[in-house]
């Protein structure tokens, strides 16, 4: 059983043979195309008619809706007008967005962390979550 899978059994989703295999899509993305896969439905349809040419892309989109709602996967409106998704991470992490190549890089930063912290605390709020994305262009050496 794939992590997707998973999540969805411990909250209740059923899953129907489409579902299934677009968790499995979902799930080998990371493995297969590396942390800096975040795709949107359009490349999600590519990758899961491969495995079921028969999967339409409204059942992607439906069955995306469905797992970003149940806290699943996690949706991300990155610059660029497509929404794009990852699965629900374990651990925070904050994203890097080089605007030219569209490349995302996950970090976590210690000390932006603690900044944020500071920031909330001092406006007098505890933070309870938050989201960073940064947007830049490598630096040509």
């Amino acid at each position: 059983m794939n992590a997707i899978e998973e999540k969805c059994k411990l909250k209740g989703v059923r899953l129907t043979d489409q579902r299934k295999i677009i968790a499995q899509v979902m799930s080998d993305s990371k493995q297969k195309y590396g942390t800096k896969d975040h795709p949107d439905v359009d490349e999600l349809h590519k990758r899961v008619t491969e495995v079921d040419d028969k999967i339409s892309i409204a059942t992607v989109y439906r069955t995306v809706k469905l797992f970003e709602e149940s806290g699943i996967v996690e949706k991300h409106d990155f610059k660029g007008g497509k929404a794009r998704y990852e699965q629900s991470p374990d651990e925070h992490h904050d994203h890097l967005i080089d605007i030219n190549s569209g490349e995302i890089i996950e970090f976590v930063d210690k000390d932006i962390e603690k900044l944020q912290d500071q920031v909330a605390k001092k406006l007098g709020y505890k933070l309870v979550d938050h989201k960073l994305e940064l947007y830049g262009t490598k630096i040509k050496k």
